[in-house]
């Protein structure tokens, strides 16, 4: 234990422990850690708070429930971002991107019936938001590790403040596990 308070030690060790206590102070805020701060975290964190609503073919809110493209729907219209509303016209009408540069609030499409059938929004660590079907009841979060997923995997989407984009009220393709 002496050789470790040899005087060579002392300073840097007391020049470390100087620079550390400067941001000790309690007055910042803390961080929120469970979604990562690059990216849409508001629709990221905003999807996190809808788990446990009920899930719904062709619901679009709260009340109601949801399924999977009325979730991302009702999400990004929180933010004034209006988007199609079915799942086939969301991945024709939004920027691609490339699948390891994903973003939280990014839309992650799956083949679970046809391409491209169903919607989930990323929300870091290989999480996703979805409403996934009548069987499983709710809106939930699931993993890009679960093989189920893994292997139904199609693309990633960017909604952002596009022109040209609207609402689509045509109830076909709408997504639809069971």
């Amino acid at each position: 234990m002496i050789a470790f308070f040899r005087p060579k030690l002392i300073f840097p060790m007391a020049l470390l422990a100087g620079l550390l206590s400067g941001c000790a102070g309690t007055d910042k805020a803390p961080l929120n850690m469970s979604v990562p701060e690059r990216g849409n975290t508001r629709a990221a964190l905003d999807a996190l708070q809808l788990q446990g609503h009920p899930y719904v073919y062709g619901g679009k809110s709260p009340q109601e429930g949801f399924d999977c493209s009325g979730l991302v729907v009702y999400v990004y219209n929180q933010q004034g971002i209006k988007l199609p509303r079915t799942t086939q016209s969301l991945v024709q009408r939004l920027p691609g991107v490339q699948p390891e540069l994903r973003q939280p609030g990014d839309l992650l499409f799956f083949n679970t019936e046809k391409p491209y059938s169903h919607v989930g929004i990323y929300v870091g660590n290989d999480d996703f938001v979805h409403a996934p079907s009548a069987r499983t009841g709710r809106v939930m979060v699931s993993s890009l590790r679960n093989p189920y997923w893994r292997e139904r995997f199609m693309a990633v989407r960017r909604p952002q403040f596009l022109s040209g984009l609207s609402l689509n009220t045509s109830d076909e393709n709408i997504c639809n596990l069971n």
